[in-house]
């Protein structure tokens, strides 16, 4: 599984120009998973997103979570993220789980992190979707879990 998490102060997901999901302050997190991946790993990638301390503090340090700062979390699926382009020039996706076993996948984590705290936004699995975000500070991270 893979997470490219973008931390925003608002963002929004759109398909064919409507408005899906979005979220003010908060996470955008990019959502791709693998053959082999199951509940093991979309638990923990649930869990790990949801801790992160990545919000500053009184001082200035990333010391804050999600929950300490009121803010949300929009889940998008992005199967590109298993894209390798090490050869050629077209990507191969052989990595990419095929979509059923990734839409359950996409599915099970989306629960997860609504059993939570914090709200959460989605766009829609396997939809053609526009993108928005207006980042809060450079803080962009790729988290893997095989």
């Amino acid at each position: 599984m893979r997470v490219v998490l973008q931390r925003v102060s608002r963002a929004e997901v759109r398909i064919d120009g409507e408005p899906v999901g979005s979220i003010g302050r908060g996470f955008l997190l990019l959502v791709a998973f693998t053959d082999g991946d199951g509940e093991d790993q979309v638990r923990w990638m649930a869990e790990k997103v949801s801790g992160l301390r990545l919000f500053p503090d009184a001082e200035g340090k990333m010391n804050r979570t999600l929950d300490e700062v009121g803010g949300e979390l929009l889940v998008v699926s992005q199967f590109t993220l298993y894209g390798d382009v090490r050869k050629g020039r077209r990507p191969s996706f052989v990595a990419a789980a095929d979509p059923v076993a990734a839409e359950r996948l996409y599915d099970r984590f989306v629960e997860i992190l609504r059993g939570g705290t914090v709200p959460v936004a989605t766009g829609s699995f396997g939809a053609m979707m526009e993108v928005d975000l207006v980042n809060d500070g450079p803080v962009t991270l790729i988290i893997d879990r095989e």
